[in-house]
């Protein structure tokens, strides 16, 4: 039996296209696994964020192509797809962009088959319309994953993905919902929506827009008890998507918002959609009908038009609207953007952002999280940690950690909060939950 490795980087979506790969591959009577030496085929689905993913990418590569010089490798995703010098590195056989991922399955099947060949199909990405049609049933964690949309359109200065990317294009309804039925009879209790631009999903076959996908998931599929929202921006909370929310309890606790600068300067030098008066003004919509809502966000620190006032705004902005948790990016410049051409700040100060405001995101985030000491939070339990506890995830996306053995994982429970530690919470298991 061939063995085919995968190393996946980058977001959800990636994770996502990668487990349909790999389902496709276990049906076809392949092994698949991490990346090693005894792999006789390799898939490197690479990500181009910022300047770091690509090395991180180019590293995986000729990572792969040293463990076995003689396995094909295929490399696919944004790195590729928005890269030139990803034609240019030898030992790579197979080299897909995004939008036709599938094709590796075919390519490495014939290619173990009937010998290694050369084959390049980087798709011009902005032209494609169509959504390319792949499905995960099998995951890796307690909760599914599941792609409904792929593109971004909107080329804010500084971001790389709508060329690496191409428009937006949704998957059909129906089909989302097959998927997801599908994945509930394997006796998962949560869904992760997952996309580039989700908010932006719009099924015109069926008018199906994403609040009323939502509704779909909510009223068709009872087994999935929690749907999470990977990402949606702050434009996309309409009235519509608010009534749902407010309707039904089956959408977690937690979304996550991308404000990226909380400077109206710097928001408008990236050519975001809204300044901080209005993305306060729907926090505060969401919060009416969800008062303890978890609103996670990435920030980027050291734009290049960004200066000690306005980070300084920014930081007391994120603060004052009771933000619960930042993922933090120092700027990095991305060839083909339009801040591409701004002057960078200095490096050392760049340095300096970005630590003052992680700093300011375990802040918030370990306040959040004490508001729930001798409270109950439902959680579904995902994982041992280092000390034998058994962990998992509330609603609202807090880490909680239980006494307990293996036998809780994928269990769905009521925890009664004991005390914090950092920013987990501890506690003890008072019912299960059906």
């Amino acid at each position: 039996m061939s063995k085919i490795g995968f190393i996946t980087l980058g977001c959800k979506v990636n994770i996502y296209e990668s487990n349909a790969l790999k389902e496709e591959f276990m049906k076809m009577g392949y092994e698949v696994s991490e990346a090693s030496s005894d792999c006789d085929a390799f898939i490197i689905n690479t990500c181009s964020v910022t300047n770091q993913a690509d090395a991180k990418s180019r590293q995986m590569i000729h990572k792969c192509i040293k463990l076995n010089p003689n396995g094909i490798v295929a490399v696919m995703g944004c790195y590729s797809q928005s890269n030139p010098e990803a034609k240019t590195i030898e030992g790579v056989d197979i080299l897909l962009g995004n939008n036709n991922k599938h094709e590796a399955v075919k390519k490495i099947d014939e290619m173990l088959k009937n010998g290694r060949y050369r084959y390049v199909n980087l798709l011009d990405i902005l032209r494609e319309k169509e959504y390319e049609p792949l499905g995960v049933t099998m995951f890796d964690h307690t909760r599914a994953f599941v792609k409904i949309e792929d593109g971004c359109q909107n080329f804010c200065t500084y971001c790389v993905i709508p060329f690496a990317r191409g428009p937006v294009r949704s998957k059909k309804a129906d089909s989302v919902i097959e998927e997801i039925k599908a994945v509930a009879e394997k006796g998962y209790k949560e869904v992760v929506l997952s996309g580039i631009d989700t908010g932006k999903y719009y099924d015109k076959e069926t008018d199906t827009n994403f609040a009323k996908l939502c509704k779909r998931i909510i009223n068709e599929i009872p087994k999935i008890k929690r749907l999470r929202i990977s990402s949606i921006e702050i434009t996309q909370i309409t009235s519509e998507f608010l009534d749902v929310l407010k309707s039904s309890n089956v959408i977690a606790d937690h979304m996550h918002l991308p404000i990226q600068s909380g400077s109206d300067n710097v928001l408008n030098m990236m050519k975001r959609f809204y300044n901080t008066k209005e993305f306060k003004e729907k926090i505060d919509l969401i919060r009416e009908v969800r008062p303890n809502m978890a609103i996670s966000s990435d920030v980027i620190v050291g734009f290049p038009t960004e200066t000690d006032e306005d980070h300084k705004k920014s930081m007391e902005f994120i603060e004052s609207i009771g933000m619960t948790h930042l993922h933090v990016f120092p700027f990095s410049k991305r060839q083909g953007t339009r801040a591409a051409d701004f002057p960078d700040l200095d490096p050392q100060i760049k340095k300096v952002r970005t630590k003052e405001m992680m700093d300011l995101s375990y802040k918030l985030e370990r306040r959040y999280n004490s508001n729930f000491i001798d409270k109950t939070l439902d959680v579904i339990f995902e994982q041992k940690d280092s000390k034998g506890r058994i962990v998992g995830h509330s609603s609202n996306f807090i880490e909680v950690v239980v006494l307990g053995d293996e036998s809780l994982i994928g269990k769905y429970a009521n925890v009664h909060i004991t005390k914090v530690e950092g920013i987990k919470l501890i506690g003890e298991i008072t019912s299960f939950i059906d």
